[in-house]
């Protein structure tokens, strides 16, 4: 169909298929008969059997179809945004946030809080770091933002909370040292790559 049709202002030579469309009824009778007419369909018993076959199935042939939440969980996304996660460094175990307050500053929501120190070997540190999950929106933004991937978002979607202002602290979301070896180095909103050191050019000695 060209362009030129729809451009076609003259309407009265348009060829029109008029609907041949049944009365509404006149008193209460007829309405009972359409009533009747269109519940007596075979479209009703369909759906009926249908429900009832899936009923049988899951009942009696154990091809249930719901998951039994919070016993069992959906797969998500590896980068999918939700509950924040802050990774330490694989060699030493030590917390990959270097305190640069990127994310504090990038945050529209303004729901991150963070606090600084330098310790005995000169070196700054986080001494105080919440995020308002009440105001977060898990736009992922601080997340991309980081320069030393400390902080990502990892699969835990429970936010549910009794108060209003749900904080959450900086151990609550380091990664335990126990488990260290757990840690998905590649997961979450934010994370490279795993081929991202082929896609990085070398950056040359002399600026």
């Amino acid at each position: 169909m060209g362009l030129e049709q729809f451009k076609n202002r003259n309407v009265g030579t348009q060829n029109y298929v008029k609907l041949d469309l049944p009365h509404p009824p006149k008193n209460g009778w007829c309405a009972f008969k359409q009533v009747l007419s269109r519940s007596l369909k075979p479209e009703l018993f369909v759906g009926l059997w249908v429900a009832l076959r899936e009923m049988i199935n899951a009942l009696f042939r154990g091809q249930m179809h719901t998951t039994q939440y919070p016993l069992e969980k959906l797969p998500i996304s590896p980068r999918y945004r939700a509950i924040h996660e802050m990774l330490r460094l694989l060699e030493s175990g030590h917390y990959r946030c270097i305190g640069c307050g990127l994310c504090e500053k990038i945050c529209i929501a303004n729901c991150i809080t963070m606090d600084t120190r330098y310790d005995e070997n000169q070196r700054k540190e986080v001494s105080e770091y919440t995020i308002n999950f009440g105001r977060c929106i898990f736009c992922g933004y601080c997340a991309e933002v980081c320069p030393e991937l400390a902080i990502v978002h990892g699969g835990r979607y429970e936010t549910a909370s009794e108060q209003r202002a749900s904080f959450s602290l900086f151990e609550d979301m380091l990664t335990p040292i126990d488990k260290l070896n757990l840690q998905q180095e590649y997961q979450g909103f934010g994370a490279i790559s795993p081929n991202a050191d082929e896609n990085i050019k070398k950056t040359p000695l002399a600026y």
